[in-house]
């Protein structure tokens, strides 16, 4: 900011200071929030500084985007180190994705892996997103690893995508006993996968009528019916249907309240559409660790938000032992 004296009175003047703004810096932070999240996107220096010439009055040079992205990946840093002993958590849902988009001019799959909590008053909180190459046991080995290491407590519930490496690295971990939910979702698409074409209306009807029915009681005779009408019609869909065991039902073990939100990932996947919705329209981004950064910066910034899960209030209740009879 240019230097300017105002009077103080008595004759006497004093140099006079900008409390927008701190000495010797010309913007404010919502402007470096504003340039270092269009860089993120995947705007260049550049490219930025054409694209905000007019806001700034062409203020925003190379140096300056410089200094704004340093300080987001000092912060990106610093989120990505933080103690999480101090976190509540109750409940884990873990996933993987591949988000598609363009390094270095060329079409490149990203593999992200992500961790959201659910604290014991139903709040989600994103605690973990990172580019570990893959959803093998060892990369997700290597993500639970991180959390247990900054103090994550053994979750009471834990909902996964269904990968055999994250549940093989959650068992090593934290031992056969944790309780872990395969999302529903995913199964459904497995399922249908194994299918005809023609047969996926019927399919889908009788595996939502399995999986939404109202009772405990209600969805083990209906899972018993669906393994005996698809044995005979597809066996591939039985079969699939019995890899998933009895942790496609473990959600029975909780208060019904909450069955909603614990049958599945659809808290990472939403987070997943919206990401993709975000850089659908951008060309090149820096580097690979930009992905879960850009990811992370957009709930940092609200963007973003998350809500708690239904069925909050009853979350103090303790998880009951297995009650379905898994055999057909």
């Amino acid at each position: 900011m240019p230097r300017a004296r105002v009077e103080i009175g008595d004759g006497k003047t004093t140099e006079w200071r900008s409390k927008a703004l701190p000495r010797y810096q010309r913007l404010t932070k919502k402007a470096e929030a504003l340039i270092a999240s269009v860089y993120l996107a995947g705007t260049n220096t550049r490219r930025v500084k054409r694209a905000l010439y007019g806001l700034f009055q062409g203020a925003v040079g190379k140096d300056v985007v410089s200094r704004a992205w340093r300080k987001v990946k000092v912060d990106w840093d610093a989120w990505v180190a933080r103690d999480l002993a101090g976190e509540d958590i109750v409940r884990l849902i873990l996933d993987g994705t591949v988000i598609k988009t363009r390094l270095d001019r060329k079409a490149t799959n990203i593999s992200v892996l992500a961790a959201i909590g659910v604290r014991r008053d139903g709040q989600k909180v994103l605690l973990s997103i990172k580019n570990k190459g893959g959803e093998s046991k060892a990369a997700w080995g290597i993500f639970l690893g991180d959390l247990d290491a900054r103090g994550l407590m053994r979750p009471e519930f834990v909902i996964i995508d269904g990968a055999p490496g994250l549940e093989a690295a959650l068992v090593a971990l934290w031992g056969e006993a944790l309780p872990i939910q395969r999302c529903t979702v995913h199964k459904h698409r497995n399922l249908l996968g194994h299918a005809p074409k023609h047969m996926h209306d019927k399919l889908s009807e009788d595996y939502r009528d399995m999986i939404y029915a109202d009772t405990t009681v209600e969805i083990e005779k209906r899972r018993k019916a669906f393994l005996r009408k698809w044995h005979l019609k597809c066996r591939a869909v039985s079969d699939s249907l019995e890899e998933a065991g009895d942790r496609l039902f473990t959600f029975t073990r909780l208060d019904p309240s909450q069955w909603k939100s614990a049958r599945t990932t659809n808290a990472i996947e939403r987070l997943n559409e919206e990401f993709r919705r975000r850089i659908k329209t951008q060309t090149v981004l820096p580097c690979a660790e930009t992905v879960p950064m850009l990811l992370w910066a957009l709930m940092a910034s609200g963007q973003i938000q998350m809500r708690k899960i239904d069925g909050w209030e009853t979350l103090a209740q303790p998880i009951a032992p297995i009650s379905l009879d898994l055999a057909a």
